[in-house]
Formats: structure tokens, sequence, C-alpha cells
């Protein structure tokens, strides 16, 4: 059965691979150690710094091979600054205009993993992005959710 595909922009497969480095070649190690200490101290049974550790430890191992299985499966969206910078697509900045209010707000696309909906990084699953994808700039497009609501597209961005 194939996994299926992880959609990532090639600066959030770096953040992923930056972070399993780290983990391998900086937290587990940490921890490791803090093991071996822990043991140092006798009776494992009572050892509050010893279960500590453990816990960690499986919490590091779970880490890394969620994120191994994440770059094992990344589809990097490599086609951002391409041709065609009126339609929206994952990877790309967008400023809508939520008509029922008339704000404006400017989103990035990204796949569910760099997903960041503080600093306005939406992802490609969440029912706005859903609803603007491969939607033109000046398209009134309907977002439907629980209250429906109505955007259009002002501008689409490679950066």
């Amino acid at each position: 059965m194939k996994d299926e595909e992880i959609i990532v922009t090639k600066e959030g497969l770096k953040k992923l691979n930056d972070e399993l480095r780290n983990l391998i070649d900086v937290v587990l190690p940490e921890v490791i150690e803090q093991l071996k200490e822990a043991r140092a101290q006798g009776d494992l049974s009572e050892n509050a710094d010893y279960d500590a550790a453990r816990t960690r430890q499986a919490e590091v191992e779970g880490r890394i091979a969620q994120l191994q299985h994440q770059i094992e499966n990344a589809k990097v969206i490599d086609d951002v600054g391409g041709k065609n910078n009126n339609i929206v697509k994952i990877g790309y900045y967008v400023t809508i205009k939520d008509l029922s209010d008339n704000t404006t707000t400017r989103y990035q696309i990204v796949g569910s993993t760099e997903s960041d909906p503080k600093n306005l990084k939406i992802s490609n699953e969440c029912m706005l992005a859903k609803s603007i994808l491969n939607h033109k700039v000046g398209e009134k497009v309907q977002v439907k959710v629980v209250h429906p609501y109505e955007v259009e597209i002002l501008k689409v961005e490679s950066e």
C-alpha cells in the first residue's frame, strides 16, 4: 500500500530535514546521556530521572519516525514562481477580501505539515484554501463552511 503524499514547499522540506538532523545529532545523544546518568544512580524502579529520560527518549524517537515518514513521502511543490501567477496554487501567497466584512488578508497556502495559521500559512486541506485553489485573480468564491461566506481573490504571488 502506497503512503499518501505529503505536500511541502522546498522551505518546508528543509525545515523537516533540519529538525530531523537536530533530533538525531543533538537531542537523542543528550537523552541517551541522561539515561546513562540516571542508570548510574542505582535502583531504577523508583528513579524519577530514569523514568523522565525514558519518556523523553520515546518522544524523541517518535518524532524522528514521524519526520522520516513525512520526508520519505514528501511531494515538493516546485512550480512556485512559474509562468501563471494569477491562479491560486499550493505554495503561493494569495490576498483575499472577505466580502462579508471587507477585510483583506494575505495567506500562504502550504501543505498540512507546514500549516501555521498564526503566521497566515493555511493548509491546502482547510476549506478556505480548498475553495480558492485553482481560481484566478478577480474571481469571487463561496467558502462552504457551517456559515458560508464569499471572498474575492485580489492578488496571487509566488513570494
